[in-house]
């Protein structure tokens, strides 16, 4: 058991990626808490509009969807530590400028639509210059590590943070969430400031030249596994990960809960299920085609279960697996480009990947919220259910074709020895 506990936590052995780890994780819970806030902000100004809500989530993915690429060309071609600094003070300060507008009840619509779009512009940069600068501070053994712990956090986030945020609402107003998320990016800042550089595995920033961009999607293009990754992020990131769609509306119009208690034990449920998973994944440490394709294929077949629930605690428990499934899916494809890319194409990789998961929401979300509409929340779940399986298992067909040509050269080049001798 100690053991397994160690192997587990083992990227935190590393004193750079310990300070980062927990500067990150007060982050995460400021992020969820001022995301919850933004939500109740927008619905009241807007007298309960929800389609102004699904702008101001669209706007906020808007930038990395057109120019995602953009971002990790600047997270090869700088030092990643310095855009960190600039980012997340940008974010801190978007989040002071709203608490600001909020507390002087000069804020509306639009200016939150404006404040969410800035702060997708800052998340462009932010996403592969952050995702490329593990790898930095762990190195290529320990990375797949890192990035399952660095799932952990983040959803230790989505269960603190919104606990959070009812909390201080309820007491202080939403004001006070958005500079309590202001003040969260002060101990992201202090980690990225007091990391001992001698320690870190430094990446040579690559010289500014022309056709740079065209060169990562040449790069990506010409590496199997790189581009079926990325198309599988893609796919399941369009029909799959719209939970903050489809799980409010399973809760009241499925099943007749209209008081938000049953959309919050989903959503709880899911969070325990992907803190599991990144600790499963941070365990386990293997990346690869085979364990992205079964976690692909658990998660369709555990949203399929959630989709055919016959009461919400049914759903509760499904949503459990549907968390460590969907985190075990997204970690495990991050850890695969990260090990698989080259160390002056990474930047641009992961860019590529925040484009495929991020960019894919301002589509995803109106599509299945459009579905759920029109005939059930059911039936936009298990459209989502549907494709994730299938990605999954084609991941797996392309695993098991690619081991059998391998097996079948090694067995022509033994042949040949054999003949040969």
């Amino acid at each position: 058991m100690r053991r397994a506990t160690a192997k587990t936590f083992a990227a935190l052995k590393v004193p750079n990626y310990r300070k980062y780890f927990f500067g990150q994780m007060v982050s995460a819970s400021g992020t969820w808490m001022q995301s919850v806030a933004q939500g109740w902000l927008v619905l009241q100004i807007s007298s309960g509009n929800a389609f102004y809500l699904g702008v101001a989530v669209a706007l906020s993915s808007l930038p990395i969807l057109l120019f995602g690429a953009l971002g990790g060309l600047v997270a090869d071609r700088c030092d990643k530590r310095r855009i960190m600094l600039c980012t997340q003070s940008a974010a801190g300060l978007l989040a002071a400028t709203l608490g600001l507008l909020t507390v002087t009840h000069h804020v509306t619509v639009y200016e939150v639509f404006a404040l969410a779009f800035l702060l997708g512009v800052v998340n462009l940069f932010d996403v592969p210059a952050r995702q490329a600068f593990v790898h930095e501070l762990v190195g290529r053994e320990l990375l797949a590590n890192a990035v399952g712990l660095n799932s952990v956090l983040m959803n230790s986030g989505r269960l603190i943070g919104p606990a959070v945020a009812a909390a201080v609402i309820g007491t202080a107003g939403l004001a006070a969430c958005f500079f309590l998320n202001a003040a969260s990016y002060v101990a992201v800042l202090a980690a990225l400031t007091t990391l001992r550089h001698s320690e870190m595995h430094h990446v040579t920033p690559i010289d500014r030249e022309r056709g740079q961009l065209r060169e990562g999607l040449r790069y990506v293009r010409h590496d199997a596994v790189l581009w079926r990754v990325l198309l599988a992020v893609a796919v399941v990131g369009t029909f799959a990960f719209n939970f903050t769609v489809t799980l409010p509306m399973l809760a009241e119009r499925t099943f007749h809960d209209h008081q938000a208690t049953g959309y919050g034990l989903l959503m709880a449920s899911m969070g325990v299920g992907a803190v599991i998973g990144g600790l499963l994944v941070a365990w386990r440490s293997r990346p690869g085609l085979r364990v992205l394709g079964g976690a692909g294929v658990l998660f369709g077949l555990s949203m399929a279960v959630v989709a055919l629930a016959a009461n919400l605690y049914m759903a509760a428990g499904a949503l459990v697996v549907v968390g460590a499934s969907s985190i075990g899916f997204t970690s495990t494809a991050i850890s695969t480009l990260q090990t698989r890319s080259r160390s002056q194409m990474r930047g641009r990789v992961m860019s590529l990947q925040a484009m495929a998961f991020m960019g894919s929401t301002p589509i995803g979300a109106p599509l299945m919220g459009a579905l759920g509409g029109l005939f059930s929340p059911r039936v936009a779940l298990l459209v989502g259910a549907l494709f994730t399986l299938a990605t999954g298992l084609w991941l797996e067909g392309h695993r098991r074709a690619r081991d059998a040509a391998r097996d079948a050269q090694r067995a022509a080049g033994a042949l040949s020895k054999a003949v040969a001798a």
